[in-house]
């Protein structure tokens, strides 16, 4: 298949297998790479590529990692190195729409560090289709845990292999399916309610560790398929004679069911705890609506001036979804605590679809704060089950653990806004002494200046908004820090 620069338009649905790390700080290696072209129109498959790689250190291939995916050492003994096959990829997929399932947190990062890796600069997509995180937002948890595995199952296509090709084949299958039952619900959405489609295939499935390993054949290790066919522009295909191009106005129109987002990447936060089996998963959901850009006031509330009674939750409409708002006197609730205690300092261990780091860190809670958080968390989940039809598990915010539920904490984000090429903490830092407050600023984006500053036991005023998220079967409310004083000791 010839892949020229000006054949753009097509969706290039691409899985990786990899090495499973056994030791801190060993990373991931790629072993196979897997790629379909597809055409956006029809979803039909246009071209496809795959190879196994060897990776430059052979031990890296553990008895784990042949359990996961089947690679073999002797598979891979013979076949291109990832450098030789660089062209390739890059071709294939640079400056197309990318698509996979939990690409976003995993395939493209492992894509990323392989292009570093052979100082090669590594390939852009014009935009990215995660399917883990839009079937997960727009069919919600009736499949089970949403892995490949468990989709597969629920529509009886049979047994995922964990191999690059296959896994893509059946991702666009998965996809066909899902979008087949949205369009059927919303055409008749009081015969076809939500929980009436179980199918009895909807379990959560392990990985099949008793598949054997792939043998090795007389065949190349890699090859290239089909024709390549290009598209004008592209549009996402709608029943009927309707067909709207992917724009943000076009988008902010469907219904819940509709599948015209599938172009957008959609993130999210996760609890610290949360992971997928197959894939590391993490990602942060920013807020529906700027607090910067909302009318009214922008006071941050102590905990002992707000009204219960004054707080409202309400589930609007926002891109087709319910979003669930939370306010006070009818502006946008924002709250300030002053001496609050860190428990436990910066957490980096998440990232970002672009490798950035997900920072937070846990503070005691004091009891005034408590209370409303513990209002405001009632009160969003009766939102959340009642009116935005969620099927999200809720995560409580403040945490009790056993053995210390007379010792809240809660967790407070620091969001990283990008500006250019540069990115930078989104919230205001300063240092509090006896007699001076001065804000502090960062030479560079570094989270070690941070941990630094956020060791447990220091003292901080926090002032942060609380927004919700619904995502990857997960739902709750999440602090984000607007501004941090960080008193002296």
């Amino acid at each position: 298949m010839a892949v020229t620069a000006q054949d753009r338009s097509e969706i290039a649905f691409f899985d990786v297998e990899t090495t499973v790390p056994t030791r801190p700080g060993q990373g991931f290696a790629i072993l196979e790479f897997g790629a379909i072209l597809v055409c956006p129109r029809k979803l039909v498959e246009l071209g496809s590529y795959s190879t196994l790689i060897r990776p430059a250190d052979l031990s890296h291939i553990s008895s784990l990692s042949v359990r996961c995916n089947g690679i073999t050492k002797d598979a891979v003994i013979s076949a291109p190195s990832f450098a030789e096959i660089a062209d390739v990829v890059y071709d294939f997929l640079n400056g197309r729409i990318w698509a996979g399932h939990n690409i976003l947190r995993f395939d493209c990062v492992r894509i990323r560090e392989a292009f570093a890796e052979i100082n090669r600069l590594a390939p852009e997509p014009k935009g990215t289709i995660d399917s883990l995180a839009l079937l997960t937002q727009r069919f919600g948890r009736r499949a089970g845990d949403m892995k490949m595995a468990s989709l597969a199952t629920y529509f009886g296509l049979g047994k995922q292999t964990h191999r690059s090709l296959d896994d893509v084949r059946m991702n666009l299958e998965v996809i066909k399916y899902c979008a087949t039952v949205l369009f059927l619900e919303s055409s008749l959405p009081d015969v076809f309610t939500y929980n009436s489609w179980v199918s009895p295939n909807a379990t959560t499935r392990s990985r099949n560790n008793g598949k054997s390993p792939i043998e090795q054949t007389s065949s190349p290790p890699h090859h290239i398929t089909g024709e390549n066919v290009s598209t004008n522009e592209f549009m996402i295909p709608v029943v009927g004679n309707v067909k709207l191009p992917l724009t943000e106005s076009n988008l902010a129109r469907v219904n819940p069911y509709d599948m015209n987002g599938l172009a957008v990447g959609i993130e999210g936060p996760l609890p610290e705890d949360s992971m997928e089996e197959d894939k590391i998963v993490s990602t942060s959901l920013e807020s529906a609506t700027s607090d910067e850009n909302s009318s009214g006031s922008n006071d941050f509330l102590e905990p002992d001036n707000i009204s219960i009674s004054s707080i409202s939750v309400i589930a609007p409409f926002y891109r087709g979804l319910h979003r669930i708002q939370i306010s006070h006197q009818g502006f946008p609730l924002q709250l300030q605590c002053v001496s609050l205690k860190v428990r436990f300092g910066i957490s980096s261990k998440f990232l970002d679809h672009a490798g950035r780091p997900r920072l937070s860190f846990v503070v005691d809670a004091p009891p005034s704060l408590c209370k409303i958080l513990d209002e405001i968390d009632s009160l969003a989940e009766k939102t959340a089950a009642a009116d935005s039809g969620s099927l999200s598990e809720w995560r409580t915010l403040v945490s009790r653990k056993p053995g210390f539920f007379n010792y809240p904490t809660v967790r407070l984000h620091l969001p990283t806004v990008v500006d250019g090429e540069m990115s930078r903490w989104a919230t205001e830092m300063y240092q509090k002494d006896s007699s001076v407050t001065e804000k502090l600023v960062f030479s560079r984006f570094d989270v070690t200046e941070l941990e630094s500053i956020f060791t447990p036991g220091n003292i901080i005023d926090a002032y942060f908004s609380v927004d919700t998220y619904d995502y990857q079967q997960n739902a709750g409310i999440r602090l984000v820090a607007k501004k941090v004083i960080v008193h002296s000791s």
